[in-house]
């Protein structure tokens, strides 16, 4: 394989996250129906930079990932997990789901552990998921076809 190649390779892989990010702002903000100079002033940041941002040029910050969602009136937690900042078991609603569970006085000691212990399974799942699904997206953009002479069989 050519050298040139696969350093691209490893960088598309690398960027993959900050496209992700970037193509979810945009989402966001067009469904919500904001101009991207609308949504630079709600957030405090230059016109050029959110566009890059979206363009998956460049990786922002957390306090800025904040105020682009501040400007966008969602969760900064949601944009922070999407982004890679914050992991979906760190959320405050995941605390506070698992401080419900072991505050209820109807449950056995056992039966708070094991439902806490379903609930983290689902929440890393759920992660896994959507990781899965943004990995397959970047393989079939940067999976060269394959050689239609070859069945699956003879592939390995």
């Amino acid at each position: 394989m050519d050298l040139g190649k696969e350093l691209s390779a490893v960088g598309r892989e690398m960027l993959a996250p900050v496209r992700d990010i970037g193509d979810y702002i945009r989402a966001q903000r067009t469904a919500a129906q904001i101009s991207l100079r609308a949504l630079a002033d709600k957030a405090g940041v230059s016109n050029p930079y959110l566009s890059q941002i979206e363009r998956g040029l460049r990786r922002p910050s957390a306090a800025i990932l904040a105020q682009i969602a501040d400007g966008l009136s969602i969760s900064a937690e949601s944009l922070l997990v999407r982004a890679g900042i914050l992991r979906a078991a760190d959320l405050p609603e995941a605390r506070e789901v698992t401080d419900a569970i072991r505050a209820d006085p109807n449950l056995t000691e056992r039966q708070k552990a094991s439902l806490a212990e379903i609930y983290r399974a689902f929440l890393h799942e759920s992660q896994s998921a959507r990781q899965g699904a943004q990995h397959a997206t970047d393989d079939h953009r940067t999976t060269p076809p394959e050689s239609p002479d070859k069945s699956p069989d003879q592939a390995s």
